[in-house]
């Protein structure tokens, strides 16, 4: 994450092994007079910082600071990551981040190039910064144990100059159609009607073996067209845009997307082979350590 906000919060300047962050928690909970007689531990907090720097939220909304305070994961927590429901429905890692969220928002209005972030952060201020993982060479197929650092990531460049901040949407004009496009950056409840509106068309795809994904995904990114913001009008727009149009589009929003930067350096340790951009991979192990 490229700034720090709370000097406590682990850095790449200050690194914190996993005693040393049991240690804070508990030490903060002491000073705070909180564990005493068995009372209840006041639980220590972080303020993380955003990728999206707080731009596109409104004026006086909770993240336009560009930061949010998230608590150290507590028994509470762990509890729902055990939920077999939780799991079995597919949110139980979405009640887990509205579990550690202190800061006053709704969860809906979390913004999707944000939500990496806390995801990080949550498995940081969880279980410490390090993360084993085995990967599967793409050279030589042996696999290996790989402790991955956590903390090193950092968010992505982008070129701020291109946003003003405060304001929800941004302008592009497609360079062959000429029409000018007005977006906006996803948002979780923007991601559940999308999951809703692709499961609604599943039994029309296996039909066509045509997947709605794409398509579904710019419809909700895009607010109007020339000015029109009428959802039939879009929606029509988004199924007739030409391909070229399309691509560019994609390309654009890959470029000016902010995002913490998840890719990290690997090299086998058996033939030695090297990728300087290898993908995060998320496993089980993530955020329940040892399973």
């Amino acid at each position: 994450m490229s700034k720090v906000v709370n000097d406590d919060y682990p850095t790449n300047n200050r690194q914190l092994s996993d005693e040393d962050i049991k240690a804070k928690f508990l030490q903060d909970a002491v000073d705070t007079g909180a564990v005493s007689n068995f009372q209840k531990l006041d639980v220590p907090t972080e303020v993380i910082p955003l990728p999206s720097k707080g731009y596109f939220y409104p004026e006086g909304h909770p993240l336009s600071s560009g930061t949010i305070e998230m608590k150290y994961m507590t028994a509470k927590e762990e509890d729902i990551l055990a939920s077999q429901t939780l799991i079995k429905q597919g949110i139980v890692l979405d009640k887990l981040l509205q579990s550690l969220i202190v800061t006053k928002i709704n969860y809906n209005d979390l913004l999707t190039v944000d939500k990496n972030a806390v995801f990080i952060a949550a498995r940081i201020l969880a279980y410490g910064k390090d993360y084993e993982v085995e990967i599967t060479c793409p050279s030589c197929g042996e696999k290996s144990t790989q402790v991955i650092d956590l903390q090193n990531f950092e968010d992505k460049e982008i070129d701020w100059d291109r946003f003003v901040k405060g304001e929800t949407t941004h302008n592009f004009t497609l360079p062959i159609s000429k029409k000018e496009l007005t977006l906006k950056f996803l948002t979780h409840g923007d991601e559940k009607k999308i999951e809703e509106a692709i499961k609604s068309a599943k039994k029309l795809s296996k039909l066509t073996g045509v997947d709605p994904e794409l398509s579904t995904r710019l419809k909700h990114m895009i607010v109007a067209v020339d000015g029109e913001s009428d959802r039939a009008t879009v929606n029509k727009f988004v199924d007739s845009m030409l391909s070229r149009d399309s691509l560019e589009l994609r390309k654009y929003l890959k470029e000016i997307t902010p995002d913490i930067d998840t890719t990290f350096s690997y090299e086998c340790p058996s033939c030695g082979y090297e990728q300087e951009k290898m993908a995060l991979p998320i496993g089980v192990g993530f955020f329940w350590p040892g399973v």
